[in-house]
């Protein structure tokens, strides 16, 4: 899969040609061919028996022969069984060897993957003003800063899961298919139509006020300006968002001294590029290696930086997300370092991008500094004698428990999955509690760390 990949793109290319003009030929027709001529009642009517077929995909396995239930109206059935039949396959370049290593790699990154999430791949999700956009009308961030995150975590832990992607008792494949229908559903309510229809005519859809409350009637109301700023939920964006879950949470393993194995690199990026083809998006704007993701990545932010919005959510949207870390932190001094860590692993950029500038106090700088340094630093040097031991990781486990436990594990409000996948999602996280890499000592400290029962004898 290795090629050469354009850093810029030519300005003579059309309309078409631009991968912001371009969507998800499979999925958009599926969702025009339910809701053509309908007006927005209508539209609410049929997304909700949409979702009420698609509540049964809890399986790879289920996909197989999938038929609509009998109380599905039958253009409907029609539809969602032809999108199904084209959307379950796995690309042919697919390699279950390599998928099987990714797997690996995300059980062994384990609690500090979630760390990763929280505070660099959401964050460089943000980074984009009309993908923030977009994410700020579906999701309503600043009040509900959990919905991005547990939605985001609803696919991640089936596709990384064992089997998620290739075994009939995985969810991977049924989990990303859903979210490409709720794309494609955004690009119909933004455009009021059809993506093609918006192409071939392209001006601005001015804002009206919303006919109701609820998502539905702001997404149709927003308004948009696809000659300026692409389509919903493009091409351009859809890759750009792969790569935040891909290459930015590997980026972020180097940057705190904790790198993978080349091939272990490579498999994770080709496990999200299979998910990337599930999800609808081109092979073309996908990359095989760390440096190949390194300018494609680069090449995206910075033709999504050019976008002048009249409001920009970005601030809004990283502050909401920093202080609902913050509130997991029990010692106000520190209540700062979810912001240090994230410009850490993100950068100058990034942070001034998402209004992370603000003055953080000398002695809390200072020992975050202090702590960055002198953990790897230590690790370095205890490493030459135990292999793989790491302070960093027992840090960055520690913290990634509380935001499990907090965000995506809350037995009050489980995530929004079939049973049987969240019973596999609970018996993981419950696994993730104690670092089989560590000894004994490390993990009970990590203990006090996180705030849970230390490891018990016989454990490690």
């Amino acid at each position: 899969m290795k090629r050469d990949l354009p850093t810029d793109l030519p300005s003579d290319l059309s309309a078409q040609a631009r991968p912001a003009m371009r969507a998800d030929p499979l999925a958009d027709d599926t969702i025009a061919r339910i809701l053509a001529g309908a007006d927005l009642p209508e539209m609410a009517r049929r997304i909700g028996a949409v979702n009420r077929e698609l509540a049964g995909w809890d399986s790879n396995g289920v996909l197989v022969d999938w038929c609509a239930s009998s109380a599905c109206d039958p253009e409907i059935a029609a539809a969602l069984e032809a999108y199904v039949r084209d959307a379950r396959t796995l690309p042919a370049w697919a390699e279950a060897a390599a998928i099987a290593r990714a797997e690996a790699s995300f059980m062994d990154t384990s609690m500090l993957s979630c760390t990763l999430l929280f505070c660099a791949s959401l964050p460089e999700c943000y980074v984009l003003p009309d993908l923030s956009a977009v994410l700020h009308v579906a999701g309503g961030l600043e009040q509900h800063t959990d919905y991005r995150i547990r939605s985001t975590a609803a696919m991640i832990f089936p596709v990384l899961l064992r089997g998620g992607l290739e075994a009939p008792a995985g969810g991977g494949v049924a989990q990303a298919i859903k979210v490409r229908l709720i794309h494609a559903t955004i690009r119909h309510l933004i455009l009021r139509g059809a993506p093609p229809a918006a192409t071939q005519a392209i001006r601005p859809l001015p804002p009206q006020a919303p006919a109701g409350p609820g998502m539905y009637a702001a997404l149709y109301a927003r308004g948009w300006d696809t000659g300026r700023d692409g389509l919903p939920c493009n091409q351009e964006q859809l890759a750009y968002t792969l790569l935040t879950f891909g290459y930015v949470f590997l980026r972020g393993l180097r940057s705190l001294g904790l790198t993978l194995p080349q091939a272990d690199e490579q498999a994770c990026l080709h496990a999200w590029n299979v998910l990337g083809h599930v999800l609808g998006i081109e092979q073309a704007s996908m990359a095989s290696t760390m440096s190949e993701a390194a300018v494609l990545f680069d090449g995206l932010q910075a033709r999504g930086r050019r976008v002048d919005m009249a409001h920009d959510p970005r601030p809004q949207l990283a502050a909401a997300l920093m202080q609902e870390m913050a509130r997991e932190i029990p010692l106000r001094p520190l209540k700062s370092f979810p912001v240090l860590l994230t410009r850490h692993l993100c950068g100058p950029a990034v942070s001034s991008d998402l209004g992370l500038t603000q003055r953080v106090a000398l002695p809390v700088r200072a020992l975050f500094a202090f702590g960055l340094g002198a953990t790897r630093l230590f690790d370095a040097l205890v490493r030459l004698a135990v292999p793989g031991f790491s302070i960093t990781r027992m840090v960055t486990r520690a913290f990634g428990y509380r935001l499990v436990t907090r965000f995506l594990m809350d037995q009050t409000r489980p995530l929004k999955l079939p049973d049987a996948l969240l019973g596999q999602v609970a018996a993981v996280t419950a696994g993730w509690k104690h670092d089989p890499q560590a000894p004994r000592w490390v993990n009970r400290f990590e203990a006090r760390l996180a705030g849970r029962p230390a490891p018990q004898k016989g454990q490690a």
